[in-house]
Protein backbone atom coordinates (compact mmCIF):
# COMPACT_ATOMS: atom_id res chain seq x y z
CA UNK A 1 0.00 0.00 0.00
CA UNK A 2 1.50 3.33 -1.10
CA UNK A 3 2.62 5.79 1.59
CA UNK A 4 0.65 9.04 1.43
CA UNK A 5 1.39 12.39 3.07
CA UNK A 6 -1.11 15.19 3.58
CA UNK A 7 -1.63 18.32 5.62
CA UNK A 8 -4.70 18.32 7.81
CA UNK A 9 -6.28 19.78 10.93
CA UNK A 10 -7.71 18.56 14.22
CA UNK A 11 -11.46 17.94 13.95
CA UNK A 12 -12.14 16.26 17.31
CA UNK A 13 -10.41 15.45 20.62
CA UNK A 14 -11.91 12.75 22.85
CA UNK A 15 -10.98 12.18 26.52
CA UNK A 16 -10.89 8.39 26.79
CA UNK A 17 -9.62 8.02 30.37
CA UNK A 18 -8.13 10.38 32.96
CA UNK A 19 -4.81 10.52 31.06
CA UNK A 20 -5.58 9.13 27.58
CA UNK A 21 -6.94 11.12 24.66
CA UNK A 22 -7.92 10.32 21.07
CA UNK A 23 -7.04 12.86 18.38
CA UNK A 24 -9.00 12.90 15.13
CA UNK A 25 -7.82 14.60 11.94
CA UNK A 26 -9.60 15.17 8.65
CA UNK A 27 -8.43 12.66 6.03
CA UNK A 28 -8.77 12.73 2.24
CA UNK A 29 -10.83 9.97 0.62
CA UNK A 30 -7.89 8.80 -1.52
CA UNK A 31 -5.83 7.74 1.53
CA UNK A 32 -6.13 4.07 2.53
CA UNK A 33 -4.85 1.96 5.41
CA UNK A 34 -5.32 -1.52 6.88
CA UNK A 35 -6.77 -2.10 10.35
CA UNK A 36 -3.93 -2.25 12.87
CA UNK A 37 -1.42 -0.09 10.98
CA UNK A 38 0.29 3.05 12.30
CA UNK A 39 0.97 6.61 11.14
CA UNK A 40 3.54 9.37 11.54
CA UNK A 41 2.13 12.68 12.72
CA UNK A 42 3.90 16.06 12.71
CA UNK A 43 2.69 18.93 14.86
CA UNK A 44 4.11 22.32 15.78
CA UNK A 45 5.86 22.93 19.07
CA UNK A 46 6.42 26.65 19.21
CA UNK A 47 8.12 27.64 15.96
CA UNK A 48 9.40 24.17 15.06
CA UNK A 49 7.92 20.87 13.91
CA UNK A 50 8.08 17.57 15.79
CA UNK A 51 7.02 14.07 14.71
CA UNK A 52 6.06 10.79 16.36
CA UNK A 53 4.46 7.52 15.28
CA UNK A 54 1.20 6.17 16.68
CA UNK A 55 -1.06 3.22 15.96
CA UNK A 56 -4.30 4.12 14.22
CA UNK A 57 -7.27 3.52 16.52
CA UNK A 58 -10.13 3.91 14.06
CA UNK A 59 -11.13 1.37 11.43
CA UNK A 60 -10.90 1.94 7.65
CA UNK A 61 -14.70 1.58 7.74
CA UNK A 62 -14.93 4.80 9.77
CA UNK A 63 -14.37 7.22 6.93
CA UNK A 64 -13.59 10.92 6.80
CA UNK A 65 -11.03 10.98 9.59
CA UNK A 66 -7.93 9.32 10.97
CA UNK A 67 -7.51 8.83 14.72
CA UNK A 68 -4.73 7.91 17.10
CA UNK A 69 -4.95 7.52 20.85
CA UNK A 70 -2.20 8.59 23.24
CA UNK A 71 -1.44 8.44 26.93
CA UNK A 72 -0.58 11.98 28.02
CA UNK A 73 2.75 11.86 29.85
CA UNK A 74 5.28 14.46 30.95
CA UNK A 75 7.15 14.54 27.62
CA UNK A 76 7.38 17.67 25.50
CA UNK A 77 5.50 16.03 22.61
CA UNK A 78 2.77 14.82 24.95
CA UNK A 79 2.37 18.32 26.32
CA UNK A 80 2.05 19.72 22.79
CA UNK A 81 -0.60 17.12 21.93
CA UNK A 82 -2.47 17.89 25.12
CA UNK A 83 -2.55 21.55 24.13
CA UNK A 84 -3.97 20.89 20.64
CA UNK A 85 -7.25 22.55 19.77
CA UNK A 86 -9.83 22.05 17.03
CA UNK A 87 -8.53 23.28 13.64
CA UNK A 88 -4.87 23.14 14.69
CA UNK A 89 -2.50 22.11 11.88
CA UNK A 90 -0.83 18.71 11.47
CA UNK A 91 0.88 16.68 8.75
CA UNK A 92 0.34 12.93 8.51
CA UNK A 93 2.11 10.12 6.68
CA UNK A 94 0.62 6.65 6.45
CA UNK A 95 0.23 3.71 6.40
CA UNK A 96 3.00 1.75 8.08
CA UNK A 97 3.25 -1.58 9.86
CA UNK A 98 2.27 -5.24 9.65
CA UNK A 99 0.24 -5.68 12.84
CA UNK A 100 -2.83 -6.11 10.67
CA UNK A 101 -5.84 -8.37 10.27
CA UNK A 102 -8.46 -8.45 7.53
CA UNK A 103 -9.94 -11.92 8.04
CA UNK A 104 -6.96 -14.12 7.18
CA UNK A 105 -7.49 -16.60 10.04
CA UNK A 106 -10.50 -18.41 11.49
CA UNK A 107 -9.39 -18.01 15.11
CA UNK A 108 -7.15 -15.37 16.68
CA UNK A 109 -6.29 -14.13 20.16
CA UNK A 110 -4.94 -10.81 21.38
CA UNK A 111 -2.73 -10.47 24.47
CA UNK A 112 -2.67 -6.76 25.16
CA UNK A 113 -1.36 -4.32 27.74
CA UNK A 114 -2.52 -0.76 28.37
CA UNK A 115 -2.44 1.62 25.41
CA UNK A 116 -1.52 -1.35 23.19
CA UNK A 117 -5.26 -1.79 22.73
CA UNK A 118 -5.37 0.97 20.08
CA UNK A 119 -4.64 -1.14 16.96
CA UNK A 120 -6.88 -3.88 18.38
CA UNK A 121 -9.77 -1.46 18.52
CA UNK A 122 -9.14 -0.67 14.82
CA UNK A 123 -9.08 -4.36 13.91
CA UNK A 124 -12.14 -5.37 15.93
CA UNK A 125 -14.23 -2.49 14.62
CA UNK A 126 -13.27 -3.51 11.07
CA UNK A 127 -14.20 -7.15 11.79
CA UNK A 128 -17.59 -6.10 13.18
CA UNK A 129 -18.39 -3.67 10.38
CA UNK A 130 -17.36 -6.13 7.66
CA UNK A 131 -19.14 -9.01 9.45
CA UNK A 132 -16.04 -11.20 9.32
CA UNK A 133 -16.70 -14.51 11.06
CA UNK A 134 -13.32 -14.92 12.79
CA UNK A 135 -13.47 -16.09 16.40
CA UNK A 136 -11.62 -13.51 18.54
CA UNK A 137 -10.62 -13.55 22.21
CA UNK A 138 -8.85 -10.58 23.81
CA UNK A 139 -6.94 -10.77 27.09
CA UNK A 140 -6.49 -7.12 28.06
CA UNK A 141 -4.36 -6.10 31.04
CA UNK A 142 -4.38 -2.75 32.85
CA UNK A 143 -3.37 -1.33 36.22
CA UNK A 144 -6.84 -0.32 37.43
CA UNK A 145 -10.42 0.08 36.20
CA UNK A 146 -9.71 3.72 35.35
CA UNK A 147 -7.04 2.72 32.82
CA UNK A 148 -9.25 0.60 30.53
CA UNK A 149 -9.41 2.29 27.11
CA UNK A 150 -12.34 1.88 24.67
CA UNK A 151 -14.35 -0.02 27.29
CA UNK A 152 -17.72 1.18 25.97
CA UNK A 153 -16.66 0.50 22.37
CA UNK A 154 -15.82 -3.11 23.18
CA UNK A 155 -19.05 -3.59 25.12
CA UNK A 156 -20.95 -2.50 22.00
CA UNK A 157 -18.86 -4.68 19.71
CA UNK A 158 -19.31 -7.75 21.93
CA UNK A 159 -23.08 -7.19 21.87
CA UNK A 160 -22.98 -6.96 18.08
CA UNK A 161 -20.56 -9.82 17.42
CA UNK A 162 -21.03 -13.11 19.28
CA UNK A 163 -17.62 -14.31 18.06
CA UNK A 164 -15.81 -11.52 19.96
CA UNK A 165 -14.99 -11.92 23.66
CA UNK A 166 -12.95 -9.55 25.84
CA UNK A 167 -11.41 -10.70 29.13
CA UNK A 168 -10.11 -7.92 31.38
CA UNK A 169 -7.42 -8.38 34.00
CA UNK A 170 -6.17 -5.72 36.43
CA UNK A 171 -2.94 -5.46 38.41
CA UNK A 172 -4.62 -3.63 41.28
CA UNK A 173 -8.41 -3.09 41.13
CA UNK A 174 -9.63 0.01 42.98
CA UNK A 175 -12.67 -1.89 44.24
CA UNK A 176 -11.87 -5.59 44.51
CA UNK A 177 -15.35 -6.48 45.73
CA UNK A 178 -17.05 -4.88 42.72
CA UNK A 179 -14.51 -5.94 40.09
CA UNK A 180 -15.82 -8.92 38.07
CA UNK A 181 -12.82 -9.52 35.84
CA UNK A 182 -9.46 -11.23 36.38
CA UNK A 183 -6.74 -9.99 38.73
CA UNK A 184 -3.01 -10.18 38.04
CA UNK A 185 -0.63 -10.32 35.11
CA UNK A 186 -1.36 -12.46 32.08
CA UNK A 187 0.09 -15.93 32.72
CA UNK A 188 0.12 -19.19 30.80
CA UNK A 189 -2.47 -20.54 33.25
CA UNK A 190 -4.75 -17.58 32.52
CA UNK A 191 -4.34 -18.02 28.76
CA UNK A 192 -5.09 -21.75 28.97
CA UNK A 193 -8.17 -21.16 31.12
CA UNK A 194 -9.65 -18.32 29.06
CA UNK A 195 -8.53 -19.62 25.64
CA UNK A 196 -8.64 -23.44 25.93
CA UNK A 197 -8.29 -23.84 22.14
CA UNK A 198 -5.09 -21.74 22.14
CA UNK A 199 -3.36 -24.34 19.98
CA UNK A 200 -5.70 -23.47 17.11
CA UNK A 201 -5.18 -19.69 17.20
CA UNK A 202 -2.83 -17.06 15.83
CA UNK A 203 -1.72 -14.75 18.65
CA UNK A 204 -1.33 -10.98 18.37
CA UNK A 205 0.67 -9.26 21.13
CA UNK A 206 0.86 -5.50 21.66
CA UNK A 207 1.99 -3.35 24.57
CA UNK A 208 5.14 -2.09 26.32
CA UNK A 209 8.31 -3.78 24.98
CA UNK A 210 9.03 -5.70 28.20
CA UNK A 211 5.49 -7.08 28.25
CA UNK A 212 5.69 -8.10 24.59
CA UNK A 213 8.98 -9.95 25.19
CA UNK A 214 7.55 -11.67 28.28
CA UNK A 215 4.41 -12.79 26.43
CA UNK A 216 6.39 -14.07 23.45
CA UNK A 217 8.50 -16.20 25.80
CA UNK A 218 5.37 -17.38 27.62
CA UNK A 219 3.67 -18.49 24.41
CA UNK A 220 6.70 -20.16 22.86
CA UNK A 221 8.44 -21.74 25.87
CA UNK A 222 5.57 -22.44 28.28
CA UNK A 223 2.79 -23.17 25.79
CA UNK A 224 4.62 -24.46 22.72
CA UNK A 225 3.20 -21.90 20.27
CA UNK A 226 5.22 -21.73 17.05
CA UNK A 227 6.73 -18.27 16.55
CA UNK A 228 5.18 -18.19 13.07
CA UNK A 229 1.78 -18.01 14.79
CA UNK A 230 2.74 -14.91 16.82
CA UNK A 231 2.35 -11.35 15.50
CA UNK A 232 3.72 -8.61 17.73
CA UNK A 233 4.21 -4.87 17.97
CA UNK A 234 6.08 -2.88 20.63
CA UNK A 235 4.83 0.43 21.98
CA UNK A 236 8.16 1.98 22.90
CA UNK A 237 8.13 5.52 24.24
CA UNK A 238 4.49 5.55 25.23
Amino acid sequence: MEIKEFETEVIEIIQRTRDIKSFRFAMPEYVEFKPGQFLHVTIKIGDREASKHFSISNSPTEIGYIEFTKKITGSEFSGALDALKIRDWARIRLPYGYFTFEGEYGKIAFLIGGIGITPVRSICKFVCDKKIHTDIVILYGNRTERDIVFHEDFIRMEAENTKLRVVYTLDNPIDRTAWKGKIGFITSEMVKKEIPDYGERVFYICGPPKMVDYLKTLLQEEMGIDKRRIVSENFSGY
